[in-house]
């Protein structure tokens, strides 16, 4: 699983509770994705967790030991954080022996366990906002419009030594062109890097990573422009959480600006890495 961001632990009585932030990354960590987690604690070991993400909200009886995994149902159980609390003010002990934790739940002090879960709600609300993990890129270095979107490029260069073509599409979302207070905003980047290649569906709003495998795609560049000549990037734009830009994409300007992309990003991957490091404006 996701290396856990934040923890903080509640105890209540012979239980307790841990909320943390977890970032899941496509081709890794299951499904990209992220959000917060509760793990219910019996001693050290985790008797119930809920996992309260974007599109990932279930919970799991023992997910070390019997692994029994159930969905939430958005549709009716509403947000995941108040059904998760809601569920275990009513029926934390059912679901300890379900779990396997006879013992646990015949000696739960339920006045502990509800004041432990006040805090617990709270603290996991502030988490899915506070905690989400997102990113800020410079914008490129060679950038090229295709009607209420553009493409940025750039050649980049992690600390790590990784690195390679970096594709940014951009828009403007608030205010008018030529306006000072136009704010231009990342709707998808790809980095076509040599090691870790992978690309964000919105970098600064969901921030959901898919890693390639190198193996069936050795050629990131190549795969990016085959998801813009075949009409891909609307779809992917609206997974991004931007419905309103991907309507207003006119095909035949974008189809000019992808043969400049690729011409561009071919020119530019020609010259290698960089040899100092390009940081992200926020990480």
């Amino acid at each position: 699983m996701a290396t856990p961001r934040g923890r903080v632990s509640f105890d209540a009585g012979n239980v307790g509770f841990i909320v943390q932030h977890e970032l899941w990354d496509g081709n890794i960590q299951d499904h990209s994705d992220q959000g917060v987690v509760i793990l219910v604690q019996v001693g050290d070991e985790t008797a119930l967790r809920f996992n309260c993400f974007d599109i990932e909200k279930s919970y799991v009886y023992a997910p070390d030991g019997k692994n029994i995994q159930y969905r939430m149902d958005q549709t009716t159980d509403g947000n995941p954080i108040g059904w998760s609390v809601r569920t275990m003010r009513s029926n934390l002990g059912a679901m300890l022996e379900a779990a396997g934790y006879s013992d646990a739940a015949a000696g739960l002090d339920m006045d502990a366990v509800n004041t432990a879960l006040d805090e617990v709600d709270s603290t996991a609300r502030v988490k899915f906002a506070a905690d989400r993990n997102t990113v800020k890129h410079n914008r490129g270095t060679d950038i090229i419009e295709a009607g209420n979107i553009r493409f940025g490029l750039e050649m980049r260069r992690q600390a790590s030594g990784d690195g390679g073509l970096a594709i940014h599409v951009l828009s403007d979302l608030a205010g008018n062109t030529g306006r000072v207070f136009t704010e231009e905003t990342e709707l998808l980047a790809f980095d076509c890097f040599r090691d870790e290649p992978h690309y964000h569906y919105g970098p600064r709003n969901k921030n959901h990573r898919i890693f390639w495998d190198k193996t069936l795609v050795p050629d990131p560049l190549g795969w990016c422009l085959d998801q813009f000549k075949t009409g891909k990037l609307k779809a992917m734009i609206e997974r991004a959480g931007y419905p309103g830009v991907a309507a207003d994409l006119d095909d035949d300007v974008l189809a000019s600006a992808v043969q400049r992309v690729e011409q561009r990003g071919r020119e530019m991957e020609a010259t290698g890495i960089p040899a100092e490091v390009t940081p992200n404006i926020v990480q």
